[in-house]
């Protein structure tokens, strides 16, 4: 298993990141919504209209799938995200670059 880089580990634990993230779980977890009710499909013109709400500017790869929110710089740092929806759930992908330097680029999990 791939180890996370101690920056971003350092960086996730100050803002108590799994406290949080068990949270959001819980409240929006299996329970909320049963498998057999989720949305097996959304129209992809719906989800840029409420990323666009949410002052988020996205583009749409149709290759890959994803939609990939505008990256950010902040000093040395490059902050991107990814969301990809399929079956009636989502995959989050933090991408993180320190000087160019690829510290996180994988999926969070379903």
């Amino acid at each position: 298993m791939e180890e996370l880089h101690f920056k971003i580990k350092n960086a996730l634990e100050k803002i108590d990141f799994i406290r949080r993230y068990e949270e959001l779980s819980a409240r929006f977890g299996d329970e909320r919504t049963p498998s057999n009710e989720r949305l097996e499909y959304v129209e992809r013109d719906e989800v840029m209209e409420i990323l666009l709400d949410l002052g988020y500017a996205a583009q749409f790869n149709k290759k890959e799938k994803f939609y990939k929110i505008k990256e950010e710089q902040i000093g040395a740092f490059v902050f991107g995200f990814h969301i990809i929806l399929r079956y009636g759930m989502a995959d989050f992908v933090w991408v993180v670059r320190e000087n160019g330097e690829l510290l996180l680029g994988s999926p969070w999990g379903l």
